[in-house]
């Protein structure tokens, strides 16, 4: 897993665009101010939240991640979402840029469905603190684009889940066309099962053939790049929901035997169960900071039987119960 984010070369034309002047965003979050004249434009992920947090406070507009996730042309895309326009139908760009996020940025692109709805999720694999809404809002309206652009059409959500309370409500719905439901437990955006089939009249089968081997070869060398343990880690998290995964559900997963897979965690210093555990430590801080979820729902996510083997677990990790380290959290977000 790639810890530095990508940041889109076209973000400081953009927001000239948008009347917003760079060097005061850059001053807001405590950044070096020729940050985005650089040609490759990296940065961790407490710097991607500081940045967007950075022009949510400058910008006059509260909605400016709805613009600035939109895309009106095609070739102003970068390869990744060109390669997922490629493709023949919704559902399989959303897939082939959850694929490629990894070689961008330490984020999931999470999909859930089922015969009725089929739901997107973003998931900050690093992160401390709670996501900026205004880059919340960017990457479901960078979703929609691609869904607009692909299929043609002016395709809507049938709901915008917002853990956020109300605000610039008129501006959301007018946007992605659909209800807002503020106060929900997560942040996600929600379309029909069906959609996922539309097909898209962007699909270019001599392009993807183009992009893909690149975007391929560099996966091929980051996870190159990637210690072993991190695989299994990133490998377990994925698996985690409703219950725990075996080291022979990770391992085949991975291709290796289960013996091979225990004998590479020796080597780089790790027990299968610790990986286990740091997945778990990982993603139970992404969730109590970024979603309202009862304690009970939390602890089934991460594949414990009951919630108070999660909190036993928690105040392990962090020497205070999830509870007590969500309040801090949530006080330390709104100061």
């Amino acid at each position: 897993m790639s810890k530095h984010f990508r940041v889109p070369g076209r973000l400081s034309a953009k927001l000239h665009e948008s009347g917003i002047r760079v060097s005061s965003i850059l001053q807001n979050a405590g950044l070096p101010q020729g940050l985005l004249d650089q040609p490759r434009i990296l940065v961790t992920t407490e710097e991607l939240f500081a940045l967007w947090r950075g022009i949510g406070e400058i910008s006059p507009d509260p909605a400016i991640g709805l613009a600035l996730g939109t895309e009106a042309k095609r070739e102003h895309f970068d390869p990744i979402a060109l390669a997922a326009l490629s493709t023949d139908s919704f559902g399989e760009a959303m897939r082939q840029m959850a694929r490629y996020k990894q070689l961008t940025c330490p984020e999931e692109i999470v999909h859930e469905a089922d015969e009725a709805e089929w739901s997107i999720q973003f998931r900050w694999l690093l992160a401390d603190g709670v996501e900026p809404e205004v880059l919340t809002d960017l990457c479901f309206a960078y979703v929609l684009s691609i869904a607009r652009h692909g299929t043609g059409t002016r395709i809507s959500p049938i709901r915008l889940e917002l853990v956020r309370p109300p605000a610039y409500a008129k501006s959301l719905e007018r946007h992605f066309g659909c209800p807002i439901q503020f106060g929900a437990a997560r942040n996600a955006i929600v379309f029909r099962a069906s959609d996922a089939t539309l097909p898209f009249i962007t699909r270019n089968a001599e392009l993807l053939d183009m992009l893909a081997p690149q975007l391929d070869e560099e996966l091929k060398q980051h996870k190159g790049h990637e210690t072993f343990p991190e695989r299994v880690r990133a490998t377990i998290q994925k698996k985690l929901a409703g219950g725990r995964p075996r080291i022979q559900d990770i391992a085949r997963e991975l291709r290796i035997s289960p013996r091979t897979l225990q004998r590479h965690l020796q080597d780089a210093g790790y027990s299968f169960q610790q990986v286990l555990e740091e997945a778990r430590h990982q993603l139970a801080r992404h969730y109590l900071s970024n979603s309202l979820l009862e304690l009970n729902e939390t602890a089934y996510l991460l594949g414990y039987e009951d919630s108070n083997s999660f909190v036993r677990a928690f105040r392990t990790w962090e020497g205070v119960p999830p509870a007590h380290w969500r309040g801090a959290w949530q006080a330390k977000a709104i100061s």
